[in-house]
């Protein structure tokens, strides 16, 4: 997603990443709105036994229209976000990022770590039809079905035969290792021992989904809310596209008492301005600032800032050759952008700058314990000189003294506004090069990015999971989010063997995707890495126990409740 997983910035941040979440995706789901979340320092998994007075009714913004609701097919963190919300998985994240139970009661895993026997509750559907373990085994044979071709395949890799039966390799789905064993016990075969699989069933792919009501609605199955059935904690009752959706708490939901909110109203709004305002006058209960607005509100006392593991960069289209299969150009493009001056003047809400594909403060090496960023550091940094001497000779290879490239982005107020930025940092430092700008929205830059109608784009990405695989396996040849055309033998073997021959071995498990990343930058430069976001925002106090997410799905509303 991930995605990370979750997690807020500015309301035009988030539509810009990307997503493809978390983590996930990832961008954050309501474009920088923040929320009180880990910081609250209560046990939010517990009921709390006094009902609020206060009407329960929260009210939110998000970046963008949510581009599917259909969870074998959801790539960003806008969906995923809602998903959460409105579905629910074997287990859940709660506090401190930790898997918590949601349709399994509970599990046992094998001695060798490769199998997984989860035991569900009995749980309805919204429609009243149960919740069972064949719901979990449809859901999961239909993401790796090649015919679904789901982007998040990937994720269900560590599945026995998942990357097999995408690949065309095996073509019966029943190979694949998950099995009904009765309606209530689902056993899961794993490839190898998968020491985060718990936290990988939280996120959207490892939805369950019920057949006969998703066949018997054709392709309207989740366009509508209408085409719809839920099993978490709220309901989709309202969805005008292009304009805002509306979640109600879900009375068939297994632990409904927990449920405080009654009402989620979710509005969309591209402009910061506008969110402000709204936020001022009461509309909304909390809103992502973007720079120009940092400096007014800093002294407010519901104003806080929050750094987050999510990357965003310049994704080069190798696939159509030209000058962006140059590496030398790459480097070029790399290194010829103040992204100092990006973080501090255009961002200003807590970002700093990247120049890494794993990002800082995320995970730490098993036996050291230091960052992943303490081996390598920084790769391509901002360099004008070096950045015209690889410009040269990449003109000097291509036979020609000027290059024409379009980077494709996002429609909000902020991303134009980054758009214009990078244009004046290219054209200005690497002489002969002419930048043309597309600036489209969100669901629109996901179906370009499919099918690859880009030059350069502007994307991001959140963690699905806390381990640096969620970054790292995103590049690896045909992969479903590289999109870009890149390939490397060598960046490929390396990440194979970190998901397989040394899954047993975590320093060299963790030191080999340190390599991979190597590979990648300073090698390849196959990306050109901005910024790790960070978010500025203002929050009412009376928002409690919203838990926001380094991974995943960026927030978690169950919980949640209005305290006035």
């Amino acid at each position: 997603m991930r995605k990370s997983k979750w997690m807020m910035l500015l309301v035009l941040s988030l539509v810009l990443s990307l997503f493809l979440a978390a983590c996930g995706g990832g961008d954050k789901e309501e474009a920088t709105q923040g929320t009180d979340g880990k910081d609250s320092g209560k046990d939010t998994t517990k009921q709390q036994e006094e009902t609020p007075a206060a009407p329960q009714v929260l009210n939110v913004l998000e970046g963008a229209e949510i581009p599917t609701m259909d969870s074998v097919q959801g790539t960003d963190a806008v969906a995923f976000n809602v998903m959460n919300q409105v579905f629910e998985g074997l287990y859940r994240l709660g506090e401190n990022n930790q898997p918590v139970p949601g349709m399994a009661e509970s599990h046992t895993v094998s001695d060798d770590g490769l199998v997984y026997t989860f035991k569900l509750r009995d749980a309805q559907w919204s429609n009243g039809t149960p919740v069972t373990a064949k719901d979990f085994v449809y859901s999961w044979q239909k993401a790796v079905d090649p015919a679904s071709a789901s982007q998040y395949a990937f994720i269900l890799g560590d599945v026995k035969n998942a990357n097999k039966i995408n690949a065309g390799e095996i073509t019966d789905l029943n190979e694949l290792g998950v099995k009904a064993l009765d309606d209530k016990t689902l056993e899961v075969t794993l490839e190898q021992p998968v020491p985060y699989f718990l936290s990988l069933t939280t996120f959207a792919t490892f939805l369950p989904q019920n057949q006969e009501f998703r066949e018997s609605q054709g392709e309207n199955y989740g366009l509508e809310v209408e085409n719809l059935i839920y099993n978490g904690p709220f309901t989709l009752t309202e969805w005008k596209h292009e304009e805002g959706w509306v979640m109600t708490k879900n009375p068939n939901y297994w632990e409904a008492d927990v449920v405080k909110l009654e009402t989620i109203n979710v509005k969309v709004v591209k402009d910061t301005a506008t969110a402000v305002s709204l936020y001022e006058t009461g509309q909304i209960d909390r809103v992502g600032l973007s720079a120009e607005f940092v400096d007014k509100y800093k002294g407010d006392p519901n104003f806080s800032t929050l750094g987050e593991p999510v990357l965003f960069y310049f994704k080069f289209n190798q696939s159509r050759g030209g000058a962006l299969a140059n590496v030398d150009v790459r480097k070029a493009l790399s290194m010829a952008i103040d992204k100092q001056g990006l973080v501090d003047v255009i961002l200003n809400n807590g970002s700093q700058v990247a120049n890494f594909a794993v990002p800082a403060d995320f995970v730490t090496h098993p036996e050291t314990g230091e960052d992943f960023r303490a081996k390598h550091g920084d790769f391509n940094t901002y360099d004008v000189a070096k950045a015209q001497e690889h410009w040269q000779a990449g003109l000097a290879a291509l036979g020609t003294d000027s290059v024409e490239l379009e980077i494709l982005g996002g429609d909000t107020e902020t991303a134009v506004k980054m758009q214009e930025y990078f244009k004046n940092q290219l054209e200005t430092n690497l002489s002969g090069l002419k930048i043309n700008l597309l600036n489209v929205p969100f669901k629109q830059r996901l179906e370009l990015d499919e099918k690859m109608e880009y030059d350069l784009q502007f994307a991001g990405w959140g963690p699905d999971y806390l381990d640096a695989m969620t970054f790292a396996d995103l590049w690896v040849t045909d992969g479903g989010h590289n999109m870009m055309g890149y390939s490397n033998p060598a960046y490929d073997k390396l990440i194979q063997d970190a998901k397989t021959t040394l899954s047993g071995d975590p320093v060299a498990r963790f030191e080999a995707m340190q390599e991979a990343e190597r590979i990648l930058l300073e090698e390849d430069a196959a990306l050109s890495p901005l910024y790790q976001r960070g978010s500025a925002r203002l929050i009412q106090p009376y928002i409690k126990n919203v838990l926001e997410h380094s991974f995943g799905p960026d927030f978690s509303y169950k919980w949640a409740s209005i305290e006035k």
